[in-house]
Parts: structure tokens; sequence; C-alpha cells
């Protein structure tokens, strides 16, 4: 999923009472329970945004000054996407480095509980009465299927479409509000655009290996979701197999493979580095190089007064459509939703205080604030109606309606493999070292490879 917009805070706060908790695993020490904990978190690499610090800063303060005693210290982990995963997973192995809460992406949780890496917590939400308030779909991301029991409380969820800018289209002829209604309107606005707006990039399709999970997500699967054998598109739920050889992955390595090798995209340079997408955020799209950028909702978050590119012509500038299904093929539109989420390690020495801290995080009134400051989309039913919530963006009724059409990434360990395997596929069309055919091959023998074959099954379409 997306990289959550998080920036960099040391703090140590303290706070005080005795935990009582559901739990295990409470430590002690010199006079009494252990009242230290970790919380670890990711600090992009530029650290230039710091909405979460921001958010976290005087959520911290009030739980010092209602509870003084015990020190919460925030440590965030600079990293890229990838990289983040391999830095936490590195420090949950030992109950040396292991936090006590660490913010997990939903797609890694399941691979997570698989290694050993993460505790259950059924014992804490089972006698915490917010949790009926949570969407169905985010808890069952939070859920293991090898046990059925939850790992993780979400904190907020996406969905993605497509930003435009609306001076470029109106430049460049063509219709403001726009609502493509298949692929070949998408690449018809872009190859319009590349002909009438020179030196802008018509559209930004994220690629490649260096971009994680947000190449395999709003670069990939927003297309393949929207190909005709959708619901069986990566994975085959019923047969639970995962899909290999199937049509719609080649029409969706086609359309990478077309918008790059027809300069309708940034060049292969460009897109394949390490931190394109705060280049695309801060600078392309605010600078009115970029027309169109296939994208989260969480997009205004770099543009508001306290994000690293304040933008205040953004609403004015700014459109944004829904991704169509290839063909235009029912329900007509797509998304792809991901989120992240706050789990206890296994190796955790203080438990029971990190669910009370989570606790204080994630009260209706704290997660109405953190999503609108976040421009995340709710989890909880209350805060998802909650007017204050739908106000503070103009976006968030818009990318909350996509809900209806959205897609989740399949919740089971080897989804990272094939993720990779993806990556690698959209890197090999992207720098023209393989065709489509050859790179669709390679993706159905590296996930044969990672899973078993015996583990897929080769599509019909």
């Amino acid at each position: 999923m997306r990289k959550a917009p998080l920036g960099a805070i040391g703090v140590t706060v303290t706070l005080a009472f005795a935990v009582s908790g559901c739990g295990s695993g409470t430590t002690s020490g010199p006079g009494g329970a252990e009242k230290t904990i970790k919380v670890v978190y990711q600090q992009q690499l530029n650290n230039s945004n710091k909405v979460q610090a921001n958010y976290l800063g005087p959520m911290v303060a009030a739980f010092e000054k209602a509870n003084p005693g015990t020190t919460v210290k925030l440590i965030p982990v600079t990293a890229a996407e990838n990289d983040y995963y391999t830095k936490i997973q590195l420090m949950m192995r030992s109950s040396s480095t292991a936090p006590d809460l660490v913010y997990e992406d939903t797609a890694t949780i399941n691979s997570d509980v698989a290694a050993g890496y993460l505790r259950p917590m059924d014992g804490y939400l089972d006698s915490w009465s917010d949790w009926s308030q949570y969407a169905a779909p985010a808890k069952a991301a939070m859920k293991y299927a090898a046990d059925g029991r939850t790992y993780g409380v979400p904190d907020n969820t996406d969905t993605r479409g497509i930003w435009y800018n609306k001076k470029i289209f109106a430049q460049a002829g063509l219709p403001v509000p726009w609502q493509p209604k298949t692929w070949a309107d998408v690449l018809g606005a872009a190859r319009t655009i590349k002909s009438r707006a020179p030196g802008v990039i018509p559209l930004n399709l994220y690629t490649g290996i260096a971009g994680g999970e947000q190449s395999s997500m709003q670069g990939f699967e927003m297309l393949l979701y929207g190909t005709p054998a959708a619901d069986s598109a990566l994975y085959d739920a019923g047969q639970q197999k995962w899909v290999v050889g199937s049509q719609g992955f080649k029409d969706a390595l086609d359309f990478v493979h077309t918008v790059y090798s027809q300069g309708l995209a940034p060049s292969a340079q460009q897109a394949l580095g390490t931190d394109f997408a705060s280049a695309v955020a801060t600078r392309l799209i605010p600078q009115g190089k970029l027309a169109m950028d296939i994208d989260g909702s969480w997009m205004p978050n770099n543009w508001i007064r306290t994000g690293p590119q304040p933008w205040t012509e953004w609403e004015a500038t700014m459109g944004m459509a829904a991704m169509p299904t290839q063909n235009g093929q029912a329900p007509g539109k797509v998304s792809m939703s991901g989120g992240w989420a706050w789990s206890i390690p296994a190796k955790a020495k203080n438990p029971d205080l990190a669910w009370k801290f989570l606790q204080s995080l994630e009260t209706e009134a704290a997660s109405a604030e953190w999503n609108s400051v976040n421009a995340t989309i709710a989890v909880r039913k209350d805060v998802a109606a909650d007017p204050s919530y739908l106000k503070a963006l103009p976006t968030n009724e818009f990318f909350s309606a996509l809900v209806s059409s959205t897609y989740y990434r399949p919740g089971l360990p080897a989804y990272t493999q094939v993720s990779s395997a993806i990556q690698k596929a959209m890197e090999a069309v992207t720098t023209g070292q393989s065709s489509v055919a050859q790179a669709a091959t390679a993706y159905d023998d590296g996930v044969s490879s990672a899973v078993g074959a015996d583990k897929t099954v080769h599509s019909t379409r």
C-alpha cells in the first residue's frame, strides 16, 4: 500500500497508572511494573512530512498529563517502504529490540504473524466496546487465516483514483469535469496532453522495484482488478491458489508498457527512482508539470498548510476521477484499498501498557481528527458518518464513495513475494528489457517458485 506520510519525532512522555490488562507480558522492574514502552513507525526518507509527528505529539502529551509516571518512546524508522518492513521485522525478532507497539502496513500483517512476530489481540478486543464500530472489511484484514485471530487495530484505510490538473486539461481542450469510461479513454487523454501541452508529463503510473507497494497497488493492481476476471485476477479464493497465465495480467502489463514506450509517462529513470512519489506530490503536481496521477486519497496531505508542500490552489486546480474498468464493464470503476494498523509484537516487554496507549489513539474523537488531518479514509463507522470528517477535506466524500468499488489485496503471507514479482515484471517492460509476454512468463515462473507450483492455477481468461 501507500507510504504513510510520517515524520520524525522523538518524544519522551510520562504516564502513570497501574495497567490492568486483558493480555499478558507485563514485565517487572525495580519498584514494580515496567513503565516504558517503545512505539515504532515509519519516517519518510526526505523527512519532509510531519503530519503524523504533529498528530502524535499532542496525543502523547495529553496522555502524559493524565497519567504521569510511565515513559513512552516514539521511535521513527527512516526507510523506504520495503526497507521499513525489513527493519521492523529485524527489530521484532529479538526481545532486546522488539517495540511494544508497531505501525504495520495491513499487507504485511499476515506474513509477520506467520513469522511469529505479532501477538494476537483478541483478549483485548473482546472487552473493547469500540471494536464494534470498525468496518467489517477493515477488521477482516487484521485476521490471520490460519488461526482466525486478530493481530492489529486498523488505523485508517484509503482508496485510489485519478488525480488530474483541470487547468492543463482545459489547455489541452479536454473536458472538465472528466470521467473516463475505459482504459482507452485514459490513454487518449494522455496522448492529447502530450501533443497539446508541451513540457507536461501526461500520466504518472508508479512502476518498478524501488516503488515497492505503490507500484503494485497504484501502478498495477488498479489495472488488474479492472479486467473482466477481477474477482480472481490475482488470487482464486475458491481454489486457494494464486492465478498465473491470465490474459488480464498481460493486458495490465501491456498498459504499463504502452504509457512508458510511447512517452506518456515520466522517463524510466525518473519513475524508477527511490523516492519518486515525493517528487510527484511535492514538485511535479504543484508545479503544473504532471497532468494525471493514478494515486490515493491521501494526496492532499502533501498540500495542506502543515504538509511538506503547502499549496493553497490545490482545491481549485485538481480534479478527481474514478479509475475505469478496462472496457467499461460493470461496475464501471475500480479502486484498491489498504491502510495501516497498530499491532503489538510477540516479544513486546509491556503489551498491556501498549494496549492502553493504543486505545487512547483510537477513540472516536481521536480517529476523526487523525483521518481528517492525514487525508485517510475512516475505518470506524461512526467517524465515516461524522459531518466534521466529511467536511474536513473536499475530497473525503469522493474517495469514501469508492469503497463500494474497491478491492483488498489477498491477506496471505505469500502476497509480499507475489507483489515483488509484480514489481519486477513492471520494471522489465518499463525499461524495455522484456516484452510483455516475456515479463508475464517470468512473473508466472517467479510466483510458482515462491509459493509452489501446486499453489497456482492457470487462468482460463
